[in-house]
């Protein structure tokens, strides 16, 4: 990251660069995308997003710029800027890649010089012709049964070791994943410290924790773990 915004600091010497996050695990783009998911429109319009998780960087993968929802994002097209891709005023154009840009180090010399010429004023445009077939993904939905059991998977596992899965719930309720079954509560504070507990993130979507420790590791949870939410009845 120094290399990337010495090019941001030597390109545009005012630039104001926000680190959000690196702990985003190696190569790992779903995980990435939902970070993006998550903070591309809190950030004012203007905004120029640099996304660099790019297991396929010096490939045949297109580098793109994106202008969406009066945001910016910059990064390698292989599904890390879905989020704003579904926008439906989402404009996309493939970046050029210079014969000196290194083929390990597209955030150095693709994505933080295209970022600061966007920092700069320059129009989306200007950077490349336009990408009519960028790669989109989307989260898996959950199943909804008559009984009203929602039925899903665990998406990601966030630094704490929460497994965060693709249910929207409302109300009272069971969460069975991984042979437990846990209550849904409101905070982690409902629970003594080292119990397991479901509850829903700031995101509104359910999630296994271990209050002071990390569901995950605990009982095996990782991307694609099937998980279920069962209502309590109301009868």
């Amino acid at each position: 990251m120094g290399e990337v915004k010495g090019v941001l600091h030597s390109m545009v010497p005012a630039v104001r660069v926000v680190d959000i996050a690196h702990d985003v695990l190696a190569q790992d783009v779903e995980g990435a995308r939902l970070a993006v998911a998550r903070y591309w429109r809190r950030f004012p319009v203007g905004t120029v997003h640099m996304v660099v998780v790019d297991p396929g960087v010096g490939s045949h993968r297109a580098a793109l710029a994106v202008h969406s929802d009066g945001r910016f994002l910059v990064g390698p097209d292989n599904g890390v800027l879905s989020p704003a891709l579904f926008a439906l005023d989402a404009q996309v154009v493939m970046l050029p890649v210079a014969p000196q840009a290194a083929p390990t180090f597209h955030g150095r010399d693709v994505f933080a010089p295209a970022a600061a010429r966007l920092a700069s004023g320059a129009a989306l445009h200007e950077l490349g012709d336009p990408w009519h077939t960028p790669e989109r993904r989307r989260t898996p939905e959950a199943q909804r049964h008559a009984d009203g059991t929602i039925a899903g998977e665990i998406i990601t596992v966030d630094r704490f070791g929460n497994a965060i899965t693709n249910l929207f719930v409302r109300g009272a309720g069971v969460v069975h994943v991984a042979d437990q079954q846990l209550p849904v509560q409101r905070t982690y504070a409902e629970v003594p410290s080292g119990s397991p507990l479901a509850l829903v993130g700031s995101n509104g979507l359910l999630e296994v924790a271990v209050r002071d420790g990390r569901a995950a590791d605990r009982f095996a949870l990782a991307r694609g773990t099937p998980v279920s939410f069962v209502p309590f009845s109301r009868s």
